[in-house]
This record gives C-alpha cells, structure tokens and sequence, in this order.
C-alpha cells in the first residue's frame, strides 16, 4: 500500500492556498517558513504531481494544485469531524458545533437559541461567528464554520439548506409622514429619498424591496446604514422610513422610539430563514435538531 501523505502537509498546503504567501501561511501554521515549503515538497514526491509552479519571486498553483486542495479541504473536514465524533461518543448533540450567522439574524435570534440549545443539549459547545453571508460562505466552504443560519433565497454555492421559518417585514415610519401614505397605502405619496436602507453587503435590504415591492427608486435615501440598530437611528432622526423584520420588532428594537409601524404595500412581505450546510458532512443529525429549535423561535415555523 502507497504512503499516504500526512494530514499535517495536506494543512500547510491549505494555509499557503488560502494566504497566497509563504511567510504567512508558515505563520498561521505557527512552522518556519522551511518547513512549511518542505512539507509542500514532500506532498508533491508523495502524490507523483506538481502542485505549485514557483520561481524565485513568486508561486502559482497549478490546475492540479487546485483540485488537490478542494479535495484536501473534504478529507480534512471529515477528520475534524471524526474526532469530535468519536470524542463526545457518538453523541450527535456533543460537542462543538460553529455556526455563523449574518447580523441582521444575530442579534435578534442567537440569544434565545443559545440559551435554548443550552438547557436542552448541555454538552454541546456552540461557537457563533457573524460575518457576511459571502464571507460566512467562504468560511463554511473552508471547513472554519459548520453550518450558517442565513436569509433565503440566496446563491449558497451547491451547499444544501433547510428553510426554517419565514420572517415578515414590516414598514416602519415617522409620524410626521405616515400620514402621506394614503389609503391605500402607496409608497409613491413619501417624499423623494425617504426610505432608508441598509449597505448592500446586506442582504436584508435587497429581500425587502423585492419582497415589499418597492419599485421607485427615487424614494429610497442614497445614504446606507451598518446595521438594523443605525438603520431605526437614521429612519427616526431624518423623519423617514424603513423596512424592519418582525424578528427585531419582537426583541424590541423599536421600543422607546416614536416610529409607527404598518404593513408594507404587500402585507404578506417576507424573507425566509434556512439553515446551510455542506453535502458533504456527516452530522446532518445535528443539523436537523438545531433547525428544529431555531423554528421554534421564528414568528412563522416552516420546517418540513
């Protein structure tokens, strides 16, 4: 039987893909730069195949470097995988367990499901990241995240998902022109730039006007805001209005604030909330629970 390469050269080939640099990734791999380049070398005796063209200044990964690294990245999430398995004795809710979440979600569910998961499943160690969903993607493809709690519909790059619950949108306005709204109600009536948004990093901002049917672009502020909290803050202050999921009118985001709240131009304007993870993974029995539990705290639960 051949040699198998070691898991430990399969990791620096890894850190060097993903630094693009080889004093980098010997860094984060906390090696010399020697023996990082070594392990490389020996990876590529060992496998019969050049995996990184190099001349004295600068590298480049051939196509079979690159296919030896998505393949590398499989074989060392399913290692990760077996030991936590076989450390927490078979138990599918032991253990850690890594979970990003996009921060228009974050703040206004991962709370309750933490304390939730925690008094159900008291062995399990939950890890929470918030992070883009590009950025959570790239981390879930790169085996630094387990599964995602993200706002569908949504390119999740042939990850596999379960729709969990919808959240409905709500419109949120001043007082001092919900009275321009009109019966029935048309966003046409608010003055120009009135609408506030979030950054287009966000994707609550795009499924809100999609799913709320805002057409006239000339009603929405060019100004953005960072987050939900500075987005209530902007609407509010600048006597405008805004598109809030029930999600964070539940937890009280606009408590203490003048805002009203109405029903957009579709009442039955929402987005929905899926849990995203890869095909490849072995601990889709904890998935399902953790979906389970989060259904329940969504405003409508629509798990099959």
């Amino acid at each position: 039987m051949a040699k198998l390469p070691s898991l430990k050269n399969l990791t620096y080939l890894l850190a060097l893909h993903q630094h693009q640099n080889f004093n980098r990734a010997a860094q984060a791999s906390f090696v010399s730069q020697s023996t990082l380049s070594s392990g490389i070398q020996n990876l590529e005796e060992q496998l019969g195949c050049q995996l990184i063209e190099r001349d004295h200044k600068s590298f480049l990964f051939t196509a079979m470097g690159e296919e030896i690294v998505d393949r590398a990245r499989n074989i060392l999430t399913h290692t990760e995988e077996l030991v936590n398995y076989a450390q927490s004795k078979g138990s599918i809710m032991e253990g850690p367990l890594r979970v990003g979440c996009i921060p228009t979600i974050g703040p206004f569910l991962l709370g309750r499901l933490t304390q939730t998961l925690r008094a159900q499943y008291p062995k399990l160690q939950l890890h929470i990241r918030e992070d883009t969903t590009q950025q959570l993607l790239n981390l879930l493809r790169d085996g630094e995240l387990d599964m995602l709690i993200l706002a569908v519909p949504v390119d999740i790059h042939g990850n596999q998902q379960w729709v969990v619950g919808r959240d409905p949108f709500k419109f949120v306005v001043h007082p001092k022109i919900y009275d321009q709204l009109g019966d029935p109600f048309d966003y046409n009536n608010l003055p120009d730039q009135s609408i506030f948004l979030l950054e287009r990093e966000h994707c609550l901002s795009g499924h809100a006007v999609t799913a709320c049917r805002l057409g006239n672009t000339k009603k929405i502020n060019p100004f953005t805001a960072s987050s939900i909290h500075s987005l209530v803050q902007m609407a509010e202050s600048l006597e405008g209005a805004t598109f809030m999921p029930q999600l964070a009118i539940d937890q009280g985001i606009l408590d203490n604030s003048e805002m009203i709240i109405t029903n957009p131009v579709d009442g039955d304007a929402y987005r929905e909330i899926g849990v995203v993870f890869r095909p490849t993974t072995s601990r889709r029995q904890t998935f399902r629970k953790v979906a389970e539990t989060l259904a329940e705290l969504m405003p409508i639960n629509t798990l099959k």
